[in-house]
């Protein structure tokens, strides 16, 4: 593999990707506001307080990489600040690209040749993803290389002859280097864990005397695949980070058993038909009708790791092409122009350049005309891949404008009309926090610690949750909001508008319009109280919030994503308030803490259709039934009667909706007499 042409080649995209985003923004930019969170990390190293992401907040897991804004803390330090961190940012991912290239190469060298492995290396420097992603300001593309150059390394321990004593495989500076990689690698992002355990069982299957001793190598990768969760459990109290608790369907309450399985099924089959087919979200990056190919390049590595005596590298490789499938646990992997899925682009593209060798092998029936058609193959590939480029390299400069044009314009506008010790609620917090220099609410919960459990709630639990801070006083909220306001669905908190920026040509947005608003908090706790009766509560369940339900033994029965409300209306007697609430309910169940012997009465407040019939059960014994009567949908609050023999502090209450769904907010339980 030539040195000279692959650093031209990575010096040619570099250029084109940076003198894009100069001419089209002005100066530096990022092409995704994730990149930004990574930039005040950084910042927070660098100033000495590294994991809070600003100075005297708890300590959070923001980043999808750990390492990534160690890497660039040292620049800040040093005056890279403000747009000039994106300097050795893209320094960083373009040297990535043209290593990832040259470990490309290595990789497939052994199991098809020079030929197909040149076609590897060139490849990887046509595919528009890693163009991309290494335009973007974020680590995807030095992690790529990090994983690649694992498996690399891994697989030449496993091929080296053990009974050579000066093998260099197996020299202590290959072990010292094929540790550290799996260390790297975990940090720089969580699916590199699986490169690590790959590592690990490399060490303990091939030790070259086979003692406990050398297989006790094993460990130090184990110990990689681990570090990260132990860090956070050691710091911040739970092993998964706030990134994970947002995204990850594993732990959200919604994706539970068929539902949990049945959408991992969905997005594996929505990677496979749609994404690897250049189709939708793909068509930027991959030609239409890839998918078959892809599959069968892996094919391809099977067959060649086989007849080449090389079956654990073409594991190697498999694996590193099916972890792109890890991001199926995600809610979406839809964000961010696929960046959770590009880092193991390579064990595809090698899977490429090994079906070119096949073919070829076939076509020439192994002769020259053999390695002249995997080379026209290989070409054939490149130049497909390489036809996306320019329209990538045009969609960063693009996506780094509107970044420039809406979240770092507001987070600019918010450092110089809002006062020092303001602080935003955000729901994309990277360049708003960054360029604001005041303190942020991310409502996401991404860099905020706590925050994330109650965004994947709902809409509804977050409300309920801010009422739960406003009772402790409004200081952890926050004075001002510059959101999406389709995002953060919550127009009650909203109070008068500021600001904002629209910005209509830009798909990396969340949203045309964001808008900075004053935060309003006067309807907290507006509907904490039931209208239609008066008397001694026993016990208040409020649906929706969080600590109400758990200590309730509430039971979501099915509840689905989305399936929440914050309601704004009036009272009986006119006064208007808000609550939070889940809709779709056709079941309800949970436990009321009563007194033994009390006359109780329960009310509920509900919203449904009219006519809408709703049977109550205690103890699972039937206690009457309500109707729904109310015009409109508006809520109502109805009463039921408590059976005085099933009232204890342990009382099973159940609603059954007949023949439709409703809208619950809240439940009381109040004395009679």
């Amino acid at each position: 593999m030539a040195f000279g042409p692959l650093t031209a080649g990575v010096a040619l995209l570099a250029y084109r990707a940076i003198s894009g985003v100069l001419q089209r923004v002005g100066h530096p930019g990022a092409a995704l506001d994730d990149a930004y969170i990574h930039f005040q990390y950084a910042r927070a190293i660098a100033e000495g307080h590294p994991l809070r992401f600003e100075a005297g907040a708890p300590i959070t897991s923001g980043c999808t990489s750990m390492l990534w804004p160690i890497l660039l803390a040292p620049f800040w330090a040093l005056g890279a600040r403000g747009e000039a961190i994106l300097w050795p940012a893209w320094a960083f991912s373009f040297a990535a690209l043209g290593a990832l290239s040259w470990e490309a190469f290595h990789l497939t060298e052994r199991l098809a040749g020079r030929t197909a492995a040149v076609g590897a290396s060139v490849m990887t420097l046509t595919f528009a993803g890693f163009a991309w992603c290494a335009a973007s300001g974020m680590e995807v593309v030095p992690f790529a290389w990090a994983i690649a150059r694992t498996s690399r390394r891994a697989a030449e321990w496993a091929e080296a002859d053990s009974r050579d004593a000066t093998a260099r495989a197996r020299s202590v500076l290959h072990t010292v280097e094929l540790v550290a990689l799996t260390w790297i690698s975990a940090l720089l992002r969580p699916e590199g864990a699986v490169t690590a355990v790959f590592a690990c069982v490399t060490l303990a299957a091939f030790s070259r005397t086979g003692s406990l001793r050398a297989r006790s190598l094993a460990l130090a990768p184990a110990a990689a695949a681990c570090a990260v969760p132990v860090l956070l459990w050691t710091l911040t109290g739970s092993p998964r980070s706030t990134t994970a608790i947002a995204k990850l369907l594993p732990g959200n309450p919604y994706y539970v058993g068929p539902a949990l399985t049945g959408t991992v099924a969905a997005h594996a089959q929505l990677l496979v038909s749609s994404l690897l087919n250049g189709d939708a979200w793909s068509t930027e990056f991959l030609p239409h009708g890839s998918a078959p190919v892809l599959l069968a390049g892996l094919g391809a590595v099977v067959a060649l790791g086989v007849r080449a005596r090389a079956r654990w590298r073409a594991a190697g490789i498999l694996l590193l092409a099916l972890t792109m499938f890890a991001p199926c646990f995600y809610l979406t992997f839809l964000w961010n122009r696929l960046r959770y899925l590009w880092p193991f682009a390579t064990g595809w593209i090698i899977g490429l350049a090994c079906l070119a060798r096949v073919a070829g092998d076939l076509l020439g029936l192994l002769g020259r005309r053999g390695r002249i058609a995997t080379g026209i193959l290989c070409g054939g590939f490149a130049g497909l891949l390489g036809s996306k480029v320019e329209w990538a390299l045009d969609d960063v400069a693009q996506s780094a404008s509107g970044i420039d044009r809406q979240q770092a314009a507001l987070g600019r506008w918010a450092r110089e009309h809002l006062r020092a010790d303001a602080r935003i609620g955000v729901n994309d917090t990277g360049a708003i926090a960054y360029f604001s220099n005041r303190n942020t609410f991310d409502i996401v919960g991404l860099t905020t610690r706590d925050e994330a459990r109650y965004w994947v709630a709902g809409v509804g639990s977050r409300f309920e949750h801010y009422e739960r801070l406003g009772r402790s006083g409004l200081s952890e909220l926050p004075t001002h909001f510059i959101v999406y306001p389709e995002w953060m669905g919550l127009d009650a908190v909203l109070g008068a508008p500021l600001s904002e920026a629209v910005v209509t040509d830009s798909t990396i947005l969340g949203g045309q319009t964001m808008r900075a608003y004053v935060a309003d908090w006067t309807k907290l706790g507006s509907g904490e109280d039931p209208w239609s009766h008066s008397g001694d509560v026993l016990d208040t369940l409020d649906v929706a919030d969080l600590e109400s339900e758990a200590s309730h033994d509430y039971e979501l029965l099915g509840a689905r994503e989305g399936e929440q409300t914050v309601y704004e209306g009036t009272s009986a007697t006119g006064t208007v308030i808000v609550d939070g609430g889940r809709t779709g309910r056709t079941h309800e169940r949970f436990v009321a803490h009563l007194k033994v012997g009390a006359a109780v009465m329960g009310i509920v407040r509900i919203q449904g259709p009219r006519g809408t019939v709703v049977h109550v059960l205690v103890d699972r014994v039937p206690a009457g039934a309500f109707e729904l009567d109310e015009a409109g949908g508006k809520w109502i609050e109805r009463s039921f009667e408590l059976p005085a023999g099933s009232i204890g502090e342990q009382t099973q209450v159940e609603l059954r909706v007949e023949d439709g769904s409703v809208s619950v907010f809240h439940y009381w339980f109040l004395t009679t007499r």
